[in-house]
């Protein structure tokens, strides 16, 4: 494993994502108030280019107490949505809302000094 500085983390801001290159690995690595997440730019679905897919608010059902629906709402949560076949991903998890075990593969990523490092293979 070899540890890469790819950007300053001043360069994303709360809420956004950027995708860095190194070599032939690509990564995603995403913003969350002052932490970091970052995944391989690698759908489990299709191989497709998932840290490019757009970021959206969860959409959840609401239930009254007697679990009558309520309608639909955005939750606090936010997934990336793969481009190619529309498989998301909860951002800070990386896993698939409807199956826990479908998940992004997770990059170690730390910031020193203001500079972003990930781990790539």
């Amino acid at each position: 494993m070899e540890e890469v500085a790819v950007g300053r983390f001043a360069e994303i801001a709360d809420g956004d994502y950027k995708v860095f290159a190194v070599d032939e690995f690509e990564v995603g690595v995403f913003r969350i108030g002052d932490k970091l997440v970052a995944y391989r730019n690698w759908c489990p679905h299709a191989g497709g280019p998932v840290c490019q897919g757009k970021i959206f608010h969860q959409i959840e059902e609401a239930l009254t107490p007697d679990m009558r629906s309520a309608g639909l709402r955005h939750s606090k949560r936010r997934n990336v949505v793969c481009p190619w076949h529309g498989y998301e991903f909860d951002i800070e998890t990386g896993r698939h809302p409807g199956d826990p075990n479908v998940r992004l593969t997770p990059v170690k990523v730390a910031v020193r000094e203001g500079e972003i490092f990930v781990e790539v293979k």
